[in-house]
């Protein structure tokens, strides 16, 4: 079968779709997400998410793009470069961009030795995006967002986190759910605030336990920093504040550092 010829035409109705999809409102509208990137559509794919149409360009391919395009389901339609660089949200694309059905939210299912991140207030997506790779990296059960700022599924917090995103159990919640959601399961609340007495280091942070992490500026409203365990980072320096992705990385791996074997 003769493979189709590439769109070319930056008015396409194809192409305009595509443009329109990156704004949240219109990928919410019609129900779907964009995923561009080898390495992030093969997370896809491997967390059970099928491509409804995916857009490539062979002029555009990266080695590992060139690999990974041999492996993905679904619908093909090829992309002229110019046309592939107008849809595309990257400075330098690799030639794969898919639509994909809007993944159903996944609470995470606790252990008994459970790590989670609760964030709040969060809207940057490159935190966001640094923080879902950092908990799946540090082996969390998954992420509770709370608001509507935070859009996970973003072009730009789907390449920060690397395609994290679909490896983690992530749910969206109001800020209600999550404390009742958090009380019924027992987890202790470990506030990441730059007020508290204790140290991370020194903190109990085995068993349950639920990070939780504030925008920069704004920090933690009254009911979330009123947790069980509050905790700081220390500053040494002129700043007074510390990148809320790193400061999740230094939490995050602390949880893993007291949770390892006594015997090393």
């Amino acid at each position: 079968m003769t493979a189709p010829d590439p769109i070319t035409s930056l008015q396409n109705p194809q192409v305009k779709r595509l443009v329109r999809l990156r704004q949240r409102r219109e990928r919410e509208r019609e129900g779907v997400i964009l995923i561009e990137g080898a390495r992030e559509l093969s997370r896809a794919v491997a967390a059970g998410l099928t491509p409804s149409t995916l857009y490539t360009c062979a002029a555009l391919y990266s080695p590992e793009a060139h690999e990974v395009a041999a492996t993905l389901p679904g619908p093909r339609v090829p992309l002229s470069r110019e046309a592939f660089e107008k849809v595309s949200g990257r400075e330098n694309p690799d030639g794969l961009l898919a639509l994909v059905p809007t993944p159903a939210p996944r609470p995470p299912e606790p252990g008994e030795d459970t790590v989670l991140v609760v964030l709040h207030g969060l809207e940057k997506p490159g935190n966001i995006g640094a923080i879902l790779r950092t908990a799946d990296a540090a082996g969390a059960a998954g992420v509770l967002v709370l608001g509507r700022g935070a859009d996970v599924y973003s072009p730009n917090v789907i390449r920060a986190s690397q395609g994290s995103v679909f490896t983690l159990p992530v749910a969206a919640l109001d800020e209600e759910e999550a404390l009742t959601w958090l009380a019924a399961h027992a987890f202790t609340r470990v506030a990441c605030t730059p007020d508290a007495p204790q140290v991370y280091w020194d903190a109990p942070l085995t068993g349950r336990v639920a990070l939780v992490l504030g925008a920069e500026h704004e920090g933690l409203p009254p009911a979330w920093r009123a947790a069980e365990v509050p905790v700081r980072v220390p500053m040494h320096g002129a700043a007074d504040s510390l990148n809320v992705a790193t400061a999740a990385a230094l939490v995050l791996y602390e949880c893993v550092r007291q949770r390892r074997p006594a015997s090393r």
